[in-house]
């Protein structure tokens, strides 16, 4: 039996706007091709700016009714929508992992994380409700959440659901009305979501989908009805969002790439340890921004390498980790694992070649977990994300020395440390640069309502993408001092 259903036919993808969807004009098609096998499972429409033009006209006046329809109310249909996710979660899983090389599991947790994020939004009903308080004798001041207005997010191909899901329930349940353009080289999980918002009944542009590349994004970035926007991609694109977005005065939170370190010291549990940190490089096949990809080995842990490379070697390349994303990323891996040899590396072991049986998976993007021993930090595999199943290891005297190389990454995205001795944990914790620290968890992704984002060159924007501090990104308080009659026993205030 086979560990992935593909889609039957080749799916033509459309932009929804206003409700409805269409064929964008003037855009030419992009075929989509499954990472597994390298054939066409999809088309997608690349959006000249006109087109995206016309998605926020459309999207105007769906703003300036939504805005007014009470959160109690709006949050009726987020519930809605979330059963459909669960009525849906298989074949959405399958659907996302045909487009973005993940196993099924690996497309069922993106899509249970981005419902833990419907899940916070939902609460926003009973949560927040804003302020109020007596200042003054005769006077009060509250405030209020407003919604901003038209808003957009941007977001990458390793997490066709999640990624826009950490962002579309919380801004369109606090009012806005939500642009998503998703990864040109993923829109078919977009568009499956596009489709569970209409059923469940959101009118007609308060949620649309655009779809497309470069001038997509640049056109949404200059939009003047486009009051927000977040991003999710790498560093370079990140930077350049932000500043052009923020040159024309719109709130912007770009999340960049990431250069994640795990430390492992001598008295790391053995059992715990080497599984986590195999998961950890090799999950989504390492193209998430969480993935492992430096591991600081202090001082003799000889017998932790050993089973690492063991349980590594032994992943099943196709059911337990799934593809990259195109021929591209193939070519450039190993092309830094050759680079790493010639700068002095050794390859403990090489997933170079390593592809699952069966013809039919020859044409897919495959490359097995690998191991890179002897790295050094000044070495380009220590120092860039490298977005695949690829683990630098650098051997470290101390803790100090590990967390000086951790220091000194420009990203400051994830970092974990493995041991049983409670001092050493708190060290890094406190001594870590990266925003999201783990203790014997090889991927510290916060829960919600945990926040999600990391620091340095993995963001750009103040606040994070989830949880609490999203309120404030997707919304403007208005504050409102309320007086009604003159008091003479009063302060200042009366």
């Amino acid at each position: 039996m086979s560990f992935i259903q593909l889609p039957e036919s080749v799916v033509p993808c459309r932009n929804l706007v206003g409700g409805e969807w269409q064929l964008p004009s003037g855009a030419t098609l992009l075929d989509v091709r499954s990472p597994y096998t390298g054939t066409v499972i999809g088309r997608v429409p690349m959006s000249p700016t006109a087109a995206v033009a016309q998605a926020v006209e459309a999207a105007r006046p769906a703003a300036a009714l939504w805005r007014t329809t009470p959160l109690r109310e709006r949050t009726q249909f987020l519930f809605r929508f979330r059963q459909l996710l669960e009525r849906d979660l298989d074949r959405l899983a399958n659907l996302a992992a045909s487009e973005a090389g993940k196993t099924v599991a690996e497309g069922r947790a993106g899509l249970l994380k981005g419902m833990e994020v419907c899940d916070f939004a939902l609460s926003l009903q009973n949560l927040d409700t804003g302020g109020h308080m007596e200042v003054s004798r005769g006077v009060t001041c509250e405030f209020r959440r407003e919604p901003l207005g038209i808003v957009a997010g941007i977001t990458p191909f390793n997490f066709p659901a999640m990624v826009p899901m950490w962002m579309f329930p919380i801004a369109v349940t606090l009012g806005n009305a939500f642009i998503l353009k998703p990864s040109e080289k993923v829109p078919l999980t977009a568009c499956a979501l596009g489709e569970l918002m209409c059923e469940a009944g959101y009118p007609p542009g308060v949620f649309s989908v655009v779809h497309g590349g470069k001038e997509a994004v640049d056109a949404l970035v200059a939009h003047q009805d486009v009051q927000a926007l977040a991003f999710v991609g790498s560093s370079a694109v990140a930077r350049h969002v932000y500043a052009e977005g923020c040159k024309r005065g719109k709130r912007v939170l770009a999340l960049g790439s990431a250069k994640n370190h795990v430390i492992i010291v001598p008295d790391a549990d053995p059992e715990l340890t080497p599984q986590a940190v195999v998961d950890s490089f090799t999950g989504c096949a390492g193209q998430r921004c969480m993935a492992a990809s430096v591991l600081l080995a202090v001082g003799d842990v000889e017998p932790l390498l050993r089973e690492i490379t063991r349980r590594a070697a032994r992943l099943e390349v196709g059911p337990g980790m799934g593809a990259l994303i195109d021929r591209g990323a193939v070519d450039r891996l190993e092309t830094a694992i050759a680079r790493a040899e010639a700068e002095g590396a050794r390859v403990l072991l090489d997933g170079r070649g390593r592809k699952p049986a069966g013809e039919r998976w020859a044409g897919g993007n495959w490359l097995g977990p690998t191991l890179l021993d002897g790295v050094r930090p000044e070495m380009e595999s220590a120092r860039r994300e490298l977005f695949g199943p690829v683990l630098s290891i650098i051997r470290v005297p101390t803790l100090s020395a590990a967390l000086e190389i951790e220091n000194a990454s420009p990203y400051g995205n994830a970092a974990s440390i493995f041991t049983t001795n409670g001092a050493v944990a708190q060290a890094v914790v406190e001594g870590a640069r990266a925003g999201m620290v783990g203790v014997n968890v090889g991927v510290p992704v916060p829960r919600e309502p945990f926040s999600f984002g990391g620091t340095g060159d993995s963001r750009f924007g103040h606040g994070d993408i989830t949880g609490p501090s999203s309120l404030d990104f997707w919304t403007a308080l208005k504050k409102v001092t309320r007086k009604w009659s003159a008091r003479t026993d009063g302060s200042w205030m009366s």
